[in-house]
């Protein structure tokens, strides 16, 4: 090992030549003087000058004894010379000298006999101040009892950075006694850190004397070598009083429970984060398959590499979801996160599959049992277990998979499926924490996930039985060409009363209908398929369809304060017209060839079911070629655009009256309908033709 501050060779040795000077001896002002063997200075040093007051002038040639000593001490001082003269061996103590403005000062003596190449002997005595050295002796036993007794570990480091001192601390945190430290470099003795960045550091510390303070080191020493540590290193620049470059001090001081506290404080800001998060983001609809995203988005990659969420098929379709110990879990997919092609992914089921897992699966385990299963460190024989089959298992060991977790998704006391969470990338296994965290996760969703099946269940219902009311193909009639669309809302609006009828009367006319019944859902629907009925009733009995819609209002009167809009028209082919009333709707639109598209001016009227106001009846042209458009407010009134915008917008797409039927009714949905406008559309075209045959 190199002196430190010294320049070394590549083996390590000191390079030959002069080395930059230390500055203790100048820190102690050694005063040198030289005595003959009667006691008569020949030799007298600038110290020597400095320190006792006499210029060499003075001093050379004189008693050194009368010159510096009381005479109290003569005899003393004689007898002390004597035998170092006589004996050769030297004599070091405190001593009290007289200096040259008269004042005693206690000088530190060192003294030895010399012997030159004639055979004279000399006296040399090395002298320094009392006070001063007394001062460094307490400067120095200060700093090695704090070294030796401090609880940091505490190592000095020369310029090449190899160990030249280290204290009891340090032996015990590297687990190797000093001797083993001394001149060896930081990676031959603490092989179990990194200390690649630490000597990085340590030559920028060199070089910049800039002190690095608590760079955070984590591994394993000696010392105990089964766990990983955590320490915080401080490097420092040690210059002499010249200003030289000796080497670094480092102090290591074991931070590990701190650090594991931090760590875990950190872990659980980062879950109540999540938490939070997931408050915010998991349902925001009421869509079940968007609310199940959302909780595989919460969940990657805070949480885990893949998450997917599966829901037991009985539960997506209203069954009771109870297993026993032998029954396979049938579970429907509904979410997977990340979408891409890793092996990972593709072994999972992808959304909208349907998966039969047999008993001895852990995610049926987990939805049976109502409890999270754990595999911390996934092993190759608990891949079958994981995968649903043999080739999903050897795509997710090719993946890495070394750590699973399934939570069940229970919502009033039902099981409703699992989040099932993998993890490839992430080195860390999952634990007891992350299994809190999942299952708080897990409860916050499932109660979403409850609302939106529930919801989509009774959205389908009443969708079901609203198509159920409306007719499925117009049917065909005398002189009329008909087309129809049903537009229901999304899955996350409730459906709406929309509908339309086309009924064929008696003379070959025939009856067109378009109604709303204020409100949604289920109520809604059965108010619908009521009134549908009602008309289809009046409609055959060739009432005026003023005194038809009066009928309707008193049977909506009596149907619990419902409220719908109706127009109802009544064509006759031979007479080419048609008889409109209208009970609060938006008005028809008659396109006529050769002429621009025209809202009918047709009496508002109320809606049925406010009672107390007439109806009246209105006659329009209705020739060959001509077409009447029927329609709810669903496809024309939006939040942000006023209507008379709209239904010019609409006029502006009836132009060619020559298009086929269906291909405008595609056409005006396609383009009026907006995705956030959640209500209903019923439409209705009718395109007058020459009856085939007379009446009757």
């Amino acid at each position: 090992m190199s002196a430190a501050g010294a320049p070394a060779t590549e083996s390590g040795e000191p390079a030959r030549g002069p080395v930059p000077p230390g500055g203790l001896l100048d820190m102690l002002g050694v005063a040198s003087v030289v005595l003959d063997a009667d006691g008569r200075i020949v030799l007298w040093s600038p110290q020597a000058e400095e320190l006792f007051g006499y210029t060499a002038r003075e001093a050379l040639g004189r008693y050194a004894a009368r010159l510096m000593v009381d005479e109290r001490h003569l005899q003393l001082v004689a007898r002390l010379f004597a035998d170092v003269m006589t004996t050769g061996q030297s004599w070091a103590g405190g001593f009290p000298i007289r200096h040259k403005d008269g004042s005693t000062r206690l000088v530190e003596f060192r003294n030895m006999r010399l012997l030159d190449d004639r055979g004279e002997v000399y006296a040399l005595g090395l002298a320094a101040d009392r006070s001063t050295v007394q001062r460094l002796e307490q400067d120095v036993a200060l700093s090695e009892r704090m070294v030796k007794q401090s609880p940091m570990g505490l190592a000095v480091l020369d310029t090449e950075l190899r160990f030249v001192s280290v204290n009891p601390a340090l032996e015990r945190i590297s687990g190797l006694p000093a001797a083993e430290h001394t001149g060896r470099a930081l990676r031959d003795v603490l092989p179990g850190l990194d200390t690649g960045p630490v000597a990085d550091a340590a030559h920028r510390v060199l070089a910049t004397g800039t002190p690095l303070i608590d760079h955070v080191v984590v591994g394993r020493t000696p010392a105990d070598p089964e766990a990983d540590h955590t320490w915080a290193v401080s490097l420092y620049r040690l210059d002499d009083a010249m200003g030289h470059v000796l080497g670094v001090a480092c102090s290591m001081v074991d931070i590990t429970e701190q650090h594991r506290a931090s760590v875990t404080a950190e872990a659980a800001r980062r879950r109540l984060t999540l938490i939070a998060d997931a408050s915010a983001r998991i349902g925001t609809t009421l869509e079940l398959e968007r609310t199940a995203r959302e909780l595989a988005d919460v969940a990657v990659p805070e949480l885990a590499d893949v998450a997917a969420v599966d829901l037991l098929d009985a539960v997506v379709e209203g069954r009771p979801s109870t297993l026993g110990p032998a029954d396979p879990a049938v579970i429907r997919a509904l979410a997977l996160r990340p979408e891409d092609d890793s092996d990972a992914v593709r072994a999972a089921d992808r959304p909208g599959e349907i998966a039969r897992y047999a008993p001895d699966r852990l995610v049926t385990e987990c939805v049976r049992t109502a409890e999270p299963v754990l595999v911390p460190r996934v092993k190759d024989e608990d891949l079958p277990r994981i995968a649903r089959s043999p080739r999903a298992a050897a795509l997710l060991a090719r993946a890495g998979l070394h750590s699973y977790l399934a939570v069940p998704l229970i919502a009033r006391g039902e099981v409703l499926g699992a989040l099932d969470l993998k993890r490839t990338r992430n080195p860390r296994p999952f634990d007891r924490d992350d299994v809190l965290l999942a299952r708080e996760l897990a409860s916050r969703a499932a109660v979403q996930i409850d609302n939106a099946r529930w919801y989509q269940n009774a959205h389908n219902a009443a969708l079901t039985l609203q198509r159920s009311l409306l007719p499925s193909d117009p049917p065909v009639t005398t002189g009329l060409e008909v087309a129809s669309r049903y537009q229901p809302a999304g899955v996350t609006s409730e459906v709406g009363g929309d509908w339309f009828d086309v009924i064929p009367l008696e003379g070959g006319r025939t009856a067109l209908v378009v109604g709303d019944v204020m409100g949604s859902g289920i109520d809604a629907a059965a108010t619908m398929g009521r009134l549908r009925t009602a008309t289809a009733t009046l409609a055959a009995l060739g009432l005026d369809p003023a005194v038809l819609l009066g009928h309707l209002d008193r049977t909506t009167s009596a149907l619990d304060h419902s409220i719908a809009t109706c127009v109802y028209v009544v064509h006759d082919p031979w007479l080419r017209q048609c008889r409109i009333a209208n009970a609060g709707h938006l008005p028809p639109v008659r396109v006529r060839p050769g002429r621009p598209p025209e809202l009918l001016d047709v009496p508002t009227g109320v809606p049925l079911g406010v009672g107390g106001v007439e109806f009246s009846t209105v006659t329009v042209d209705f020739a060959p070629g001509d077409e009447l458009v029927l329609y709810t407010d669903g496809l024309v009134e939006t939040r942000h655009d006023a209507l008379d915008e709209r239904l010019d917008l609409m006029l502006s797409l009836l132009t060619d009256p020559a298009r086929p039927l269906d291909e405008t009714c595609d056409t005006l949905l396609n383009t009026l309908h907006r995705p956030d406008n959640h209500d209903d559309v019923a439409l209705l075209i009718a395109r007058s033709r020459e009856p085939d045959r007379s009446p009757e």
